[in-house]
Parts: structure tokens; sequence; C-alpha cells
């Protein structure tokens, strides 16, 4: 079934040319430059233009993107594969009984090292935290800290995404960790 072409109406042809004239592109290429004749608008009345020009909000280029994409969650076939084994943990590290210092840099290193040699999930664990006096005391620092630093430009170049581990791995004390492929 072939649809039939129609021509543009002398309203939209204004609108693409007022279009057309605000953008720019994307990439510097060679441009080929036509003749004037065939890039000069049709004669039309000023109020029109003006109008049409009024219609089209002329929008600021995007930033280029400098930061990695957002983490994603594992989903749930991955989270299944890796409940059942068939989704090997290519990696561990354990991060009890460090200090946040320590375990920054600790977790930095691994996960670069586990990127490099072509890991796809690591199991990072960081503890539940031990309880502290009083009823307002903090526990569990690393636990909380972790998905901050996973979170952060610096990590989230080198991860795709983060969950809470299976309790067969260590449940609220430990995150399953999907790599990004090293490039």
């Amino acid at each position: 079934m072939t649809r039939k072409k129609r021509s543009l109406s002398e309203d939209e042809h204004t609108l693409w040319t007022v279009v057309t004239r605000s953008i720019k592109p994307l990439r510097r290429r060679k441009t080929v430059t036509a003749p004037p004749e065939e890039i000069a608008p049709p004669a039309m009345s000023p109020r029109k233009v003006a109008n049409a020009a009024k219609a089209v909000p002329i929008l600021a280029p995007l930033p280029s993107r400098t930061e990695p994409p957002p983490l994603a969650p594992l989903g749930r076939r991955m989270r299944q594969k890796i409940g059942r084994g068939s989704e090997p943990i290519d990696a561990r590290i354990d991060l009890h009984g460090m200090t946040q210092a320590s375990a920054h840099s600790a977790l930095a290193h691994f996960l670069r090292r586990a990127q490099h040699d072509g890991a796809r999930l690591v199991l990072v664990i960081t503890g539940k935290g031990k309880a502290g006096a009083g009823p307002h005391a903090e526990r569990g620092v690393l636990k909380r800290q972790v998905p901050l630093w996973l979170e952060s430009p610096e990590l989230r170049a080198l991860v795709v995404g983060f969950e809470a581990a299976t309790i067969g791995h260590g449940g609220a004390g430990a995150l399953y960790v999907r790599m990004r492929k090293g490039r």
C-alpha cells in the first residue's frame, strides 16, 4: 500500500523554513552550500513570518554528556539467574572492619580491577554494622555509604546498577553490583 505524498501548505513551509534556520548541526561536517535562490523562502507577508517565528520556540542545545548514564536496577531475570546460580559472581570484596576512607579506596580499586578483568557481576559485602549505644545511634555506616559511592560519578562509570543481595549472599549486608564492560 503506497501513500500519496502531499505538498506542504504555505504556513507549513514558512514554519519549516523558520525551524531549519534555527538549528545547528551536531557535528562539524563539510557542508554543501546550495545556491542562494534555493535557500530563500518564498515571498510572504512580514506578518506571516513573524507569526511563524513566534509559534516555534527555539530550544537551547543540550549540554554535552560528560557524566556517565544513570544506574539501573539489576532486573528480575538477572536476580533469578543469580538466585539459581546460573549467573556466576565473578568477584567479591568484604569491607567489614574498614574505615570509610580505606573502604572507599578499596572499593574503587576493586571495581576498576574487576572491570579490567572482564567481570560482569561482583558482590560487595558491607556488613550490617554494629548497634550503637542509645536509641538514635547510627548503625552500618558502610551499609549506607557504599550505595552513595556507587552512585558517584567516579564509580558510576564502572557500574551499570546494584541491588541488595539475597540472604544466601549476605542479605541486607551485601550488594550485587553489575559492571560495565571495559573499553
